[in-house]
Formats: structure tokens, C-alpha cells, sequence
């Protein structure tokens, strides 16, 4: 197996990054929604134009890991509180995404992106990070408590016209 390379977005990962967003959502949370749900959803916010917007705003840093030159994963953090009603902390920070291709899920992954994502939130001085984690998402719930994070709030996560039931993960740091 290929050794994996983290290393920055940029513009020309675009399609990349909707296409493996997309393929991941949907792997794992496709058939929780009604079919004009998910498409509103994945139009607005895993699209080419989404990513893009995402990418030229300043509030978010990706990091993008790849295997033998494939986007494999990402992880992408905002460097402002998402959460405002439930900070702790003074210097908040999200971790927004961190999504694995289907095929990789399982493979480490995941635990080299959220490592950057800590070691990141450190050297930005942040003293809470805060998580969405959907409510009946078990392996995302122990996965997130190994780094330490527990449920402060439910919260809700909109997907089309559908709400889904959410938790919000937090640590200090």
C-alpha cells in the first residue's frame, strides 16, 4: 500500500473534492433523505460552485490526503465558532468536514486528517474545537471521543428540507 501525503488544497482540486464529498455523503447518509433532499443538499453545498466558494474564503483551511497521487480524504476546519450559543472557550474553532473516499473508510485515514486538524487548532491557538456529528452515527461518535470530545448540545443539521437531529461535539483545549 501506498504511503498517504496530507498536503493543502488548492483551486485545481475542486472537482476532486465534490466528487469525493459527494460519493461519501452519499455512501453514508443517502438514504436518510428524500431523493429532491439530497440533491438540494449536495447542490448547495458539495458542488463544484460550494466547494470553490469554500475554498477562496479565508475562515477555512483544507488539508487533503492522497495515495499514490488519488484523493483518498480531507479534512476541512473553519477558524471561527460555528456554535456561538454553546462556546465555552474565547478562540472557538469547527472542525467542518472530514470525510474518507467509501472505498478507503477504514484504512487510517481519517486518524491522520483529525491529527493534522489538532496539531492545526494548537498552532492557531484555539481553546475550544467543536464538532456536528449526526445524532445515530455511533462510529463518528467513539471515533471523535478518542480525541477527546464529548456531546455538549443537540443541535439540528439541514439537509434540503429534512432536519436531522445532531450533535454537537466539543473539546477544550
Amino acid at each position: 500500500m501506498t504511503d498517504l501525503t496530507l498536503r493543502p488544497a488548492a483551486p485545481a482540486d475542486t472537482a476532486a473534492l465534490s466528487d469525493l464529498a459527494t460519493r461519501a455523503f452519499v455512501a453514508k447518509f443517502g438514504h436518510l433523505y428524500r431523493p429532491e433532499d439530497l440533491a438540494s443538499f449536495l447542490a448547495a453545498s458539495l458542488s463544484e460552485p460550494a466547494i470553490a466558494a469554500e475554498l477562496a474564503n479565508p475562515d477555512r483551511v483544507y488539508r487533503l490526503a492522497e495515495r499514490g497521487g488519488e484523493l483518498v480524504g480531507y479534512c476541512k476546519i473553519g477558524l471561527t465558532c460555528g456554535f456561538p450559543d454553546h462556546a465555552r472557550g474565547r478562540r472557538v474553532m469547527e472542525l467542518k468536514q472530514l470525510y474518507t473516499a467509501p472505498e478507503a473508510t477504514g484504512g487510517g485515514i481519517g486518524g491522520q486528517l483529525m491529527d493534522w486538524a489538532m496539531a492545526e487548532f494548537a498552532a492557531r491557538e484555539a481553546d475550544e474545537v467543536q464538532i456536528s456529528v449526526y445524532a445515530y452515527n455511533d462510529g463518528g461518535h467513539r471515533f471523535y471521543r478518542r480525541y477527546g470530545f464529548d456531546k455538549v448540545a443537540d443541535i439540528t443539521f439541514r439537509v434540503g428540507e429534512h432536519l436531522d437531529e445532531e450533535f454537537l461535539f466539543a473539546r477544550m483545549l
